[in-house]
């Protein structure tokens, strides 16, 4: 007899396991057609990924809950079994299932089954009612911590690591002369961040092309470039396209460039889908040579992806801060080459979102000091608050900020002009 929800729920073990287990990243394992999802239905892969993603927001304090409970730790299949059945029961999930899919859980795995009777013993003494909320908020890696509470203070991470305890919002934007909109609370800057957000793709306005996912901060980097009908814009790193739809909605002639060409056709399939026009090229940004130069260049950077924990929580347990050299080397490398295709009086933005200084602020610094005659532009948007802006001139965004409306991704963004 099938066990209502157990599919799904496996599904999370697993994709939690070889998260932890392999250093994957969640992204790359969903989208994987072999991977720990395989056969499972929409339905229960999408609620596989949610699960997935609540357990590595509260792992720690679910950690914090199961130790007192166990004389060893068990192996980590059926520990993951247990952290997701603790992270359910704190959302207030009817014990008695909660603990019977986690045996079945344990059940089905031939070389953990004999844990099943461990699992139905622990997770009867997990103290009732919710519990994770009032424990200690769980903090940024010791790579990432230690530099950005020397660039923001403590009191800046600690809110910092308060908003990405926190399931994040969806923000959306919207193109121009949209008729069909969710509900939601409109920001400062023009995005709405949704109320109803657990079946995106339903939402009025989705299939027909009406807005597209994009954070608030994301989209801040295309306002701050301000692309004016006509001119010719590359997007350097594009996929999957929220810059590129932003570009193109405002009636830029866009090149999309990005290397990955499964990300580009992410890409296409966000132009067909909004109805909008872009030259998508698959290549290497440091050795494509384009047809003349461009009035607008908008380079999102690699980077660490460290101001978008709150979306991924898996990036801390995958991440160690080892590739930093390699990306500020590529960062600088893709900074002097797109300068080289603009136009003389062009305009770009550089950006990242990132939280660290190295591949941010220092950036800009550094692109001045290489170039003469290089100039950083302060933002003019009227919602940003003076505060945001550097000394350079750059606009430094931090999860923290806007707390009280569910905070925003943490980005670093420059306009420079030559």
């Amino acid at each position: 007899m099938a066990v209502e929800g157990l599919t799904a729920r496996l599904g999370a073990v697993r994709l939690l396991t070889t998260v932890l287990q392999e250093g994957a990243m969640l992204n790359q394992l969903v989208a994987d057609p072999t991977g720990p999802l395989v056969g499972m239905s929409a339905d229960d892969a999408a609620r596989a990924r949610r699960l997935c993603l609540t357990v590595l927001r509260q792992l720690e304090r679910a950690d914090a809950v199961l130790q007192p409970l166990m004389r060893k730790a068990p192996p980590l299949f059926i520990l993951n079994v247990l952290r997701l059945a603790v992270v359910e029961l704190d959302g207030g999930a009817a014990p008695h299932g909660v603990v019977h899919v986690a045996v079945e859980c344990a059940r089905s795995d031939r070389r953990a089954a004999h844990f099943a009777g461990l699992v139905n013993a622990v997770l009867r003494k997990v103290p009732p009612g919710p519990i994770l909320q009032a424990m200690p908020v769980p903090k940024l890696p010791r790579w990432l911590r230690q530099p950005v509470v020397h660039a923001y203070g403590r009191e800046a991470v600690a809110g910092i690591e308060t908003v990405q305890a926190v399931a994040p919002t969806i923000d959306i934007t919207f193109k121009a002369g949209a008729v069909e909109k969710p509900d939601g609370v409109d920001l400062p800057n023009g995005s709405r961040r949704l109320k109803d957000f657990s079946q995106v793709s339903r939402l009025p306005g989705y299939a027909s092309g009406h807005w597209w996912v994009q954070d608030a901060a994301a989209a801040m980097a295309v306002q701050l470039l301000a692309p004016k009908a006509g001119e010719r814009v590359l997007d350097i790193c594009a996929a999957p396209g929220g810059k590129t739809l932003q570009l193109a909605d405002a009636g830029a002639v866009v090149t999309a460039l990005d290397i990955s060409a499964p990300r580009a056709a992410r890409l296409r399939e966000n132009l067909s889908r909004t109805g909008m026009a872009a030259e998508v090229v698959i290549a290497d940004a440091l050795v494509w040579r384009p047809e003349g130069s461009f009035d607008a260049i908008l380079l999102d950077a690699p980077c660490s992806a460290s101001g978008t924990i709150r979306r991924h929580p898996d990036l801390p347990f995958v991440k160690d801060g080892s590739d930093l050299a390699g990306l500020t080397a590529l960062q600088a490398q893709l900074i002097d080459r797109a300068l080289g295709m603009l136009r003389p009086g062009g305009r770009m933005v550089y950006c990242v979102c990132s939280l660290l200084p190295d591949e941010a602020e220092a950036q800009l610094a550094a692109a001045l000091a290489r170039h003469p005659g290089l100039k950083a532009q302060r933002p003019g948007m009227p919602w940003v608050d003076p505060a945001w802006i550097t000394a350079d001139g750059g606009l430094r965004l931090r999860p923290d900020y806007w707390a009280d409306l569910g905070g925003m991704d943490g980005f670093f963004m420059a306009l420079l002009t030559v």
